[in-house]
């Protein structure tokens, strides 16, 4: 399988804006949010889809979802984080985490046109890290 671009982040060829990382897994902000703090949680071992990781990855991936998601409650005072896990845009396992405070702003699509707020997304990342 060729290198997708988050195993090109998890090795460090391509910069992103990490808010936690361990030995398996990686949480970085999506420079296309829907919303401020839309996070993506990644497994450092590049398989496909989340439903084929071996188990300990996939609690691993999942226990910092949950762990992230808390986070971002508190730090952004938001009342919800939506996750959802689709698996066509990347050949990476990857859960979306999606803070938002109405339905409005989690519905909201995805603008890949606009060039990504590095600033921004710097910032919201110094909030996040743990």
């Amino acid at each position: 399988m060729e290198e997708s671009i988050f195993t090109k982040i998890v090795k460090g060829d391509i910069p992103a804006h990490k808010v936690y990382e361990d030995e398996r897994v990686l949480v970085f902000l999506d420079i296309h949010p829907v919303v401020g703090g839309h996070a993506l949680v990644i497994p450092k071992k590049q398989v496909e889809f989340v439903w084929d990781l071996e188990d300990e990855d996939y609690r691993a991936v999942m226990d910092v979802a949950k762990k992230t998601a808390r986070r971002m409650r508190k730090i952004l005072g938001v009342k919800y984080v939506g996750e959802k896990i689709i698996g066509v845009d990347v050949p990476h396992a990857h859960v979306q985490l999606i803070p938002f405070n109405t339905v409005e702003e989690y519905k909201r699509p995805q603008d890949m046109d606009t060039e990504p707020d590095h600033e921004k997304l710097a910032n919201i990342a110094e909030k996040l890290r743990f």
